[in-house]
Protein backbone atom coordinates (compact mmCIF):
# COMPACT_ATOMS: atom_id res chain seq x y z
CA UNK A 1 0.00 0.00 0.00
CA UNK A 2 2.80 2.44 0.86
CA UNK A 3 4.56 1.63 -2.42
CA UNK A 4 1.36 2.41 -4.33
CA UNK A 5 0.92 5.70 -2.48
CA UNK A 6 4.53 6.75 -3.17
CA UNK A 7 4.17 5.77 -6.84
CA UNK A 8 0.92 7.76 -7.12
CA UNK A 9 2.55 10.85 -5.56
CA UNK A 10 5.51 10.59 -7.92
CA UNK A 11 3.23 10.21 -10.94
CA UNK A 12 1.13 13.20 -9.88
CA UNK A 13 4.30 15.26 -9.37
CA UNK A 14 5.54 14.29 -12.82
CA UNK A 15 2.19 15.16 -14.44
CA UNK A 16 2.16 18.52 -12.62
CA UNK A 17 5.70 19.33 -13.78
CA UNK A 18 4.99 18.38 -17.39
CA UNK A 19 1.76 20.38 -17.40
CA UNK A 20 3.47 23.52 -16.06
CA UNK A 21 6.32 23.20 -18.52
CA UNK A 22 4.09 22.75 -21.55
CA UNK A 23 1.26 25.10 -20.63
CA UNK A 24 3.16 28.38 -20.56
CA UNK A 25 6.59 29.86 -20.79
CA UNK A 26 5.30 33.28 -19.75
CA UNK A 27 7.28 34.76 -16.90
CA UNK A 28 5.19 36.31 -14.14
CA UNK A 29 5.84 40.01 -13.69
CA UNK A 30 5.20 41.65 -10.32
CA UNK A 31 4.41 45.22 -11.35
CA UNK A 32 5.17 46.59 -7.89
CA UNK A 33 8.42 44.84 -7.02
CA UNK A 34 9.90 43.16 -10.08
CA UNK A 35 12.69 45.02 -11.84
CA UNK A 36 12.01 42.83 -14.90
CA UNK A 37 8.88 44.94 -15.31
CA UNK A 38 11.00 48.02 -16.02
CA UNK A 39 12.34 48.94 -19.43
CA UNK A 40 16.03 49.78 -19.60
CA UNK A 41 17.18 52.07 -22.37
CA UNK A 42 20.09 50.87 -24.46
CA UNK A 43 21.98 51.90 -27.58
CA UNK A 44 23.27 49.27 -30.00
CA UNK A 45 24.45 49.24 -33.59
CA UNK A 46 22.29 47.84 -36.35
CA UNK A 47 23.80 45.83 -39.21
CA UNK A 48 24.64 49.05 -41.10
CA UNK A 49 26.56 50.49 -38.15
CA UNK A 50 23.83 52.97 -37.14
CA UNK A 51 23.35 53.56 -33.44
CA UNK A 52 19.78 52.74 -32.37
CA UNK A 53 18.35 53.26 -28.90
CA UNK A 54 15.22 51.82 -27.40
CA UNK A 55 14.25 55.40 -26.51
CA UNK A 56 14.14 56.17 -30.26
CA UNK A 57 10.81 54.34 -30.24
CA UNK A 58 9.22 56.35 -27.43
CA UNK A 59 5.45 56.46 -27.90
CA UNK A 60 5.47 53.27 -29.97
CA UNK A 61 4.86 49.74 -28.72
CA UNK A 62 7.83 47.41 -29.11
CA UNK A 63 8.31 43.68 -29.47
CA UNK A 64 11.84 43.20 -28.14
CA UNK A 65 13.34 39.83 -29.04
CA UNK A 66 16.68 38.48 -27.81
CA UNK A 67 18.10 35.79 -30.10
CA UNK A 68 21.13 34.18 -31.79
CA UNK A 69 21.74 32.48 -35.13
CA UNK A 70 22.77 29.20 -33.45
CA UNK A 71 19.41 28.96 -31.64
CA UNK A 72 16.87 26.78 -33.55
CA UNK A 73 13.81 28.17 -31.67
CA UNK A 74 15.06 31.70 -32.44
CA UNK A 75 15.36 30.84 -36.12
CA UNK A 76 11.86 29.39 -36.12
CA UNK A 77 10.41 32.61 -34.63
CA UNK A 78 12.02 34.96 -37.16
CA UNK A 79 9.42 34.56 -39.94
CA UNK A 80 6.64 35.09 -37.36
CA UNK A 81 8.28 38.29 -36.13
CA UNK A 82 8.75 39.42 -39.72
CA UNK A 83 5.05 38.84 -40.47
CA UNK A 84 4.02 40.73 -37.33
CA UNK A 85 6.35 43.61 -38.21
CA UNK A 86 4.97 43.92 -41.73
CA UNK A 87 1.37 43.74 -40.53
CA UNK A 88 1.55 46.00 -37.46
CA UNK A 89 4.22 48.63 -38.19
CA UNK A 90 1.60 51.09 -39.44
CA UNK A 91 -0.38 50.50 -36.24
CA UNK A 92 2.48 51.73 -34.03
CA UNK A 93 4.25 48.44 -33.35
CA UNK A 94 8.01 48.12 -33.75
CA UNK A 95 9.96 44.87 -33.72
CA UNK A 96 13.56 44.99 -32.50
CA UNK A 97 15.73 41.88 -32.52
CA UNK A 98 18.79 42.03 -30.27
CA UNK A 99 21.40 39.49 -31.28
CA UNK A 100 23.27 38.04 -28.31
CA UNK A 101 27.04 38.35 -28.67
CA UNK A 102 27.56 37.34 -32.29
CA UNK A 103 29.65 39.25 -34.84
CA UNK A 104 28.12 41.12 -37.77
CA UNK A 105 29.83 38.71 -40.19
CA UNK A 106 27.63 35.87 -38.88
CA UNK A 107 24.41 37.82 -38.26
CA UNK A 108 24.26 39.73 -41.55
CA UNK A 109 24.07 36.69 -43.90
CA UNK A 110 21.43 35.12 -41.63
CA UNK A 111 19.26 38.26 -41.80
CA UNK A 112 19.62 38.45 -45.59
CA UNK A 113 18.81 34.76 -46.03
CA UNK A 114 15.66 35.10 -43.90
CA UNK A 115 14.76 38.40 -45.63
CA UNK A 116 14.11 40.09 -42.28
CA UNK A 117 12.70 43.61 -42.54
CA UNK A 118 12.78 44.71 -38.90
CA UNK A 119 15.84 46.25 -37.20
CA UNK A 120 18.43 43.76 -36.00
CA UNK A 121 20.77 45.11 -33.33
CA UNK A 122 24.12 43.70 -32.25
CA UNK A 123 24.85 43.27 -28.54
CA UNK A 124 28.47 42.26 -29.01
CA UNK A 125 29.43 42.59 -25.34
CA UNK A 126 26.24 41.12 -23.89
CA UNK A 127 25.56 44.24 -21.80
CA UNK A 128 21.92 44.56 -22.90
CA UNK A 129 21.38 40.80 -22.60
CA UNK A 130 22.66 41.01 -19.02
CA UNK A 131 20.65 44.17 -18.28
CA UNK A 132 17.44 42.35 -19.23
CA UNK A 133 18.52 39.20 -17.36
CA UNK A 134 18.32 36.98 -20.44
CA UNK A 135 19.57 33.55 -19.43
CA UNK A 136 18.22 31.40 -22.28
CA UNK A 137 17.30 32.26 -25.83
CA UNK A 138 14.95 33.33 -27.20
CA UNK A 139 13.39 35.86 -24.83
CA UNK A 140 10.64 38.16 -26.08
CA UNK A 141 9.24 41.22 -24.32
CA UNK A 142 6.05 43.02 -25.28
CA UNK A 143 6.36 46.70 -24.32
CA UNK A 144 3.46 49.13 -24.58
CA UNK A 145 3.66 52.72 -25.87
CA UNK A 146 4.28 53.98 -22.31
CA UNK A 147 7.45 51.89 -22.04
CA UNK A 148 5.92 49.29 -19.72
CA UNK A 149 6.70 45.61 -20.18
CA UNK A 150 3.30 43.95 -20.48
CA UNK A 151 4.57 40.39 -21.04
CA UNK A 152 7.89 38.58 -21.04
CA UNK A 153 8.33 35.11 -22.52
CA UNK A 154 11.33 32.82 -22.33
CA UNK A 155 11.47 30.19 -25.05
CA UNK A 156 9.98 29.68 -28.47
CA UNK A 157 6.69 31.38 -29.31
CA UNK A 158 4.19 30.45 -31.97
CA UNK A 159 2.91 33.07 -34.38
CA UNK A 160 -0.45 32.90 -32.62
CA UNK A 161 1.11 33.65 -29.21
CA UNK A 162 3.08 36.54 -30.68
CA UNK A 163 -0.02 37.92 -32.39
CA UNK A 164 -2.13 37.63 -29.20
CA UNK A 165 0.52 39.49 -27.20
CA UNK A 166 0.94 42.16 -29.88
CA UNK A 167 -2.81 42.78 -29.80
CA UNK A 168 -2.42 43.71 -26.12
CA UNK A 169 0.10 46.46 -26.90
CA UNK A 170 -1.38 48.05 -30.03
CA UNK A 171 -1.59 51.78 -29.18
Amino acid sequence: MIKSLVAAILILGLIYTIHNTLSSNKETLDKENDENYSVYDFSLQDLDGNEISLSDFKGRSVVLNFWATYCPPCEKEMPYLNNIYEEYKKKGIEVLAVNAKEPRIIVSPFVKEKNLKFPVLLDRTGTTVDQYKVLNLPVTLFIDENGTIIERFSGELTEKKIRNSVEQIVP
